[in-house]
């Protein structure tokens, strides 16, 4: 394993399904609720997008009736059912977001391919720093965000 793999979380999804569609799940407030953890209450706060570099989407993450949090991103890149990144948190929750130095902390790509005329893949990236030390990168892996990357991933269907 290179150090640069000890950094990345890769998830890779195929869909029978357009591109176009699943982009439209990662970038639709109302098609991002796949993203919430189906076993706890729904959050009173809604999803929100705004889908330009720079702009943030945020949604509520309830872990149990005493645990909730704000999640979401703050886009880097947009390149329409191509190509999404985005730096992973929220200025106000978790993980905490710095703008003044978005590349600081995890960041999220996702690129999405054509399989054939009806399928398309999703393959999502999350990348801790370089300059990110080693002891921090384990702390980050301690926490268990490859597998809740995984699950939440996972929760993404879309029929066909």
């Amino acid at each position: 394993m290179s150090e640069n793999d000890r950094r990345q979380i890769v998830v890779t999804r195929t869909f029978p399904v357009p591109r176009a569609e699943v982009f439209r799940a990662w970038t639709v407030p109302s098609e991002l609720e796949w993203f919430l953890n189906p076993e706890q209450p729904r959050p009173d706060q809604q999803i929100e997008v705004d889908l330009r570099v720079g702009g943030a989407w945020t949604l509520p993450m309830v872990i149990d009736a005493e645990t909730s949090y704000t999640t979401g991103g703050i886009y880097l890149e947009i390149v329409p059912d191509e190509r999404l990144v985005f730096a992973w948190g929220a200025e106000e929750g978790w993980p905490k977001l710095d703008r003044s130095d978005l590349r600081a902390g995890p960041v999220a790509t996702i690129v999405f391919e054509d399989v054939d005329a009806t399928s398309s893949r999703a393959t999502m990236t999350l990348a801790l720093p370089d300059a990110m030390p080693d002891d921090e990168v384990e702390q980050w892996l301690a926490k268990g965000i490859g597998n809740g990357w995984r699950m939440t991933v996972e929760r993404l269907t879309l029929p066909a």
